[in-house]
């Protein structure tokens, strides 16, 4: 082989010798994983007798059961619909404040653009966690300030980690943590949208109002469409907050959203390959209803385009 040839091969083999790395990575901490999992949700274990002495407990390929039996149990299906109504208040609200934040900061008159920016964005920098533990003590009856300071002006003091208010408690954290990643977005992509747009626009006679709403808005719509695919995801995979409420109210249950289900089976009863079929199911339904939206989306603009 001819110097130049093995330099022509070097050339061409650059791109995926870089690639490399980032291959192996994906492979062993995320192809691997999942892979296993449905290895998992395929097989369950048979008892023998007691369960005792070697030979017991024995893997045997289970087919589909694992899928049936998580479909038809009524502990997921619950979850799966508290989630909904839970997505149904986070996601509108959230994406809401988010545009109307973005909006608000893109205006030549506003104060203080940078600081303020920082303000909205820094709840998002905080972990879940401890977002949800700092609001669940402030909804806690015995230690909240805002309890105390009702009690003292004799207004009715609502528990909002019981009942119909608990939606509300969970979906104030969500929106609390999520509106600065998103409004950052939309806000990036109003930056990007080129000054003589605005310009024509007000020689045209249009006022502020009208701006915001017949171009502004129109313009950052793909960014609505991330911000609102990320939201779903989101919303599907909510597990911190419920738990981290949890041991300060008993109307959160181990089973109270669909992943808190997929835990208890794993690390409550042990029982990894019912486990590992529902987290399959729940990542199904994930990319189902996430691409399903970005394809109506995207049919949408076609439509549009075409027009």
């Amino acid at each position: 082989m001819t110097t130049a040839r093995r330099k022509s091969y070097g050339v061409k083999g650059a791109p995926y010798a870089f690639l490399l790395p980032a291959t192996i990575l994906f492979a062993l901490f995320f192809a691997l994983p999942i892979g296993y999992a449905l290895w998992l949700s395929l097989h369950k274990v048979q008892v023998k007798g007691l369960g005792l002495g070697s030979g017991a407990r024995k893997e045997v390929w289970a087919g589909l059961e694992n899928y049936k039996d998580a479909l038809s149990d009524s502990e997921l299906l619950s979850g799966a619909v508290r989630v909904v109504g839970y997505g149904a208040i986070v996601i509108p609200v959230m994406l809401g404040l988010a545009l109307l934040f973005a909006l608000m900061l893109d205006t030549d008159k506003v104060r203080l653009a940078p600081f303020t920016r920082l303000a909205i964005f820094l709840p998002y920098a905080i972990p879940g966690v401890v977002a949800a533990l700092l609001w669940g003590f402030l909804y806690l009856p015995d230690v909240s300030p805002f309890y105390f300071v009702l009690d003292k002006l004799g207004m009715p003091q609502p528990n909002l980690l019981d009942g119909g208010p608990l939606y509300l408690a969970l979906s104030n954290i969500a929106v609390w943590g999520g509106t600065g990643f998103n409004m950052i977005v939309i806000y990036t992509s109003l930056q990007a949208i080129p000054a003589e747009v605005y310009e024509a626009a007000k020689l045209d006679g249009a006022t502020p109002l009208q701006i915001a709403l017949k171009i502004k808005i129109p313009m950052v719509a793909p960014s609505l469409v991330l911000t609102f695919f990320f939201s779903i995801i989101a919303t599907l995979q909510v597990f911190s907050e419920p738990t981290t409420l949890k041991p300060l109210t008993n109307s959160v249950s181990t089973t109270w959203s669909p992943l808190m289900k997929v835990y208890q089976d794993a690390f409550g009863k042990g029982d990894i390959y019912s486990a590992a079929a529902e987290a399959a199911i729940i990542a199904v339904v994930t990319l189902v209803l996430s691409f399903g939206f970005l394809w109506a989306a995207n049919s949408r603009n076609k439509q549009e385009e075409a027009r």
